[in-house]
């Protein structure tokens, strides 16, 4: 069976694919605006880990909605909530039998309810996975550790085709950095380079 995995590049989805590869054949899909080329490090690590790699075209008037959302907020999670779930909807969209995302347990944002994946499924005609809906961030940790080699710093220093390198992109071009200061607060980010050294041998 065929799955569309939504692909960051970063480590929770990169995890994701692991898990599923035993099961589905897996392609990763960055979802993309077209306002940065930030899908080309998610394109890299999906070489890097041996899984297919396609991109999809994102509705523009999406991502206005969302950085008018994270304006009016003060914060992204809604915006970045509302994108996720577009994206998944594009994915679906694609000729899979499945869509899946690295969403964990823990996560607050981006997040799907239960009416939701079941809408998106009985729209679509395909199977909405979430592997990591039974790990924690403790968890996920421990098993990249074991597995990936990755990099982490600050956001904006780290390369990573998640929606927030475009919204922050978007954003600037829309108000200015100081938006994008307000915003976006500070935080950690991975980009997975390949498997561990360990992992390899």
């Amino acid at each position: 069976m065929d799955l569309g995995l939504l692909y960051s590049g970063g480590k929770d989805s990169t995890l994701a694919a692991l898990l599923l590869e035993d099961f589905y054949d897996v392609t990763l899909v960055t979802a993309s605006f077209g306002v940065t080329d930030s899908w080309e490090y998610a394109s890299r690590t999906a070489d890097a880990t041996g899984f297919d790699f396609e991109t999809v075209e994102l509705d523009d008037d999406v991502a206005a909605e969302a950085v008018e959302k994270m304006v009016e907020d003060g914060y992204p999670r809604n915006g970045i909530q509302h994108v996720h779930l577009h994206a998944l909807e594009a994915v679906a969209g694609m000729d899979f039998d499945a869509v899946a995302d690295g969403t964990r347990r823990d996560d607050r944002v981006p997040s799907v309810s239960r009416a939701q994946a079941q809408s998106l499924e009985d729209r679509h005609g395909v199977d909405y996975i979430v592997p990591l809906s039974g790990f924690g961030r403790g968890a996920v940790d421990a098993l990249v550790d074991e597995t990936l080699d990755v990099r982490t710093g600050p956001s904006e220093e780290i390369p990573k085709a998640d929606y927030e390198d475009e919204l922050r992109a978007l954003l600037a071009r829309e108000h200015d950095e100081k938006a994008v200061a307000k915003v976006f607060p500070d935080h950690t980010q991975t980009y997975v380079e390949g498997f561990s050294r360990a992992d390899a041998e």
